[in-house]
C-alpha cells in the first residue's frame, strides 16, 4: 500500500480536489464549478459529498490516506487553520476550517492560503526549481502573493503576507487625475471581464465585438486572448495597459525583496507570452538599478493544478512531522 495525500483548492468561482503522491504527483482531480447561493455552506457540502468517493478512489489506487492538504482563497490564520474572512465568498468569517478537515478525515490536516500553496507547488515541482529567493503570484479571479527564501514561506506574523493584489496602483479606468486603485480591482479575471462587459468599453471595429456578436455580456479572458492572436488592435492594448499596471505593483515587490525568479499562474496567465512578456520588460523598466536584469518572469508551470500541487506536498510534511 502506497501513501496518498488530499490536496483541496477552495476557491470563489471553482473548486477542486485532488490524491497525489509524497512526490506531489497528482493522481486523481475532481473539479467542478458550482453556484453558492449558501457561500461557505455550499462548498463544505460539495467537499462532504465527495469524501466517500475519495475514499473509494483511495482503495483502487492501492493506496491509503496519510494527511490532508488544503488551499484557501483568503487570508487565515496560519497556525490554527481559522479563517479570517474570504473577500469573495460570504460565510467564512472566523470559520475554524482546520478542525471541520480534521473531525472529517481523522487525518493531519494543514490550512494554507491558496496562492501560497500554488507558491509551494511551483517551488519544488515547477518553475521554482533552484530558486532561493523565489515569488509566486496568482492572477486568477483575485490575486495573490506567495514569497519563499530558501525553500521557506514568508508568513508575516503568522496571518500571511505579500498580498499583492491589495496594494494600490494608479487607475487608468477613471478620468479623475490621482485616482487610486486595487491591483486586484484592475487586473484580476474578474475586473477585465467586467470591464469588457461593460457597454462601450469594446469598440465595435474590434474583433471581439465580431466574436460575442455584439453581445458583451458573455466576453470573458479566454476571448480576450483569442482576440489578440488575431492581431486585434484594442484586445492587444487592454493586456499591454493590464500588464503595465500589475508590473507597478510587481516592480515595487522586486525593489524591496530581489528575488530571482518570479513565476506567475491563475487563470489569466494562460494568456501565456501575450501577458508574461509585457509584464517582465515592463517590471525590469521599473525596478531599481540594483535589482535591474537580475530576475526572470515566467508563466507558472503546473498552472491550473499548482495549488493542487502544493496542498498535497504541505499534506505530506504535516504527516512526516507527526502532527
Amino acid at each position: 500500500m502506497s501513501d496518498l495525500f488530499l490536496g483541496v483548492e477552495i476557491g470563489a468561482t471553482k473548486q477542486q480536489i485532488a490524491l497525489g503522491n509524497e512526490k506531489g504527483r497528482l493522481l486523481h482531480i475532481w473539479s467542478d464549478k458550482i453556484p453558492l447561493p449558501n457561500g461557505a455552506q455550499d462548498v463544505l457540502e460539495y467537499i462532504t459529498q465527495k469524501i466517500p468517493h475519495i475514499l473509494e478512489k483511495a482503495r483502487e489506487l492501492n493506496g491509503t490516506l496519510k494527511g490532508v492538504g488544503v488551499g484557501f482563497g483568503g487570508p487565515l490564520e496560519s497556525e490554527t487553520g481559522r479563517v479570517l474572512i474570504s473577500v469573495q465568498v460570504e460565510g467564512w468569517k472566523d470559520f475554524r476550517l482546520k478542525n471541520w478537515f480534521a473531525e472529517k478525515f481523522g487525518l493531519p490536516v494543514r490550512i494554507v492560503n491558496d496562492t501560497v500553496c500554488g507558491g509551494y507547488g511551483e517551488l519544488l515541482c515547477g518553475a521554482g526549481i533552484n530558486s532561493r529567493i523565489f515569488f509566486y503570484s496568482n492572477i486568477g479571479s483575485g490575486i495573490g502573493g506567495a514569497f519563499f527564501i530558501n525553500g521557506v514561506n514568508y508568513d508575516g506574523q503568522g496571518r500571511g503576507a505579500v498580498y499583492i493584489g491589495h496594494t494600490y496602483i494608479p487607475d487608468w479606468t477613471v478620468k479623475e487625475p490621482g485616482k487610486k486603485e486595487k491591483t486586484e480591482n484592475i487586473c484580476c479575471g474578474l475586473g477585465i471581464e467586467r470591464r469588457l462587459r461593460s457597454e462601450g468599453y469594446v469598440p465595435g471595429d474590434s474583433a471581439l465585438f465580431q466574436m460575442c456578436g455584439g453581445d458583451v455580456s458573455g466576453l470573458n479572458c479566454n476571448m480576450l486572448g483569442q482576440a489578440a492572436r488575431q492581431g486585434d488592435a484594442f484586445a492587444l492594448s487592454e493586456i499591454d495597459r493590464v500588464a503595465y499596471s500589475y508590473s507597478i505593483a510587481l516592480s515595487n515587490f522586486v525593489t524591496l525583496f530581489s528575488p530571482d525568479t518570479i513565476a506567475i499562474g491563475g487563470g489569466v496567465a494562460n494568456l501565456g507570452e501575450l501577458l508574461i512578456k509585457p509584464i517582465a520588460d515592463y517590471t525590469n523598466e521599473l525596478v531599481f538599478i540594483s535589482s535591474k536584469d537580475t530576475f526572470k518572469v515566467v508563466q507558472c508551470k503546473n498552472m491550473d493544478n499548482a495549488v493542487l500541487v502544493g496542498a498535497v506536498l504541505y499534506a505530506k510534511d504535516e504527516y512526516r512531522a507527526g502532527r
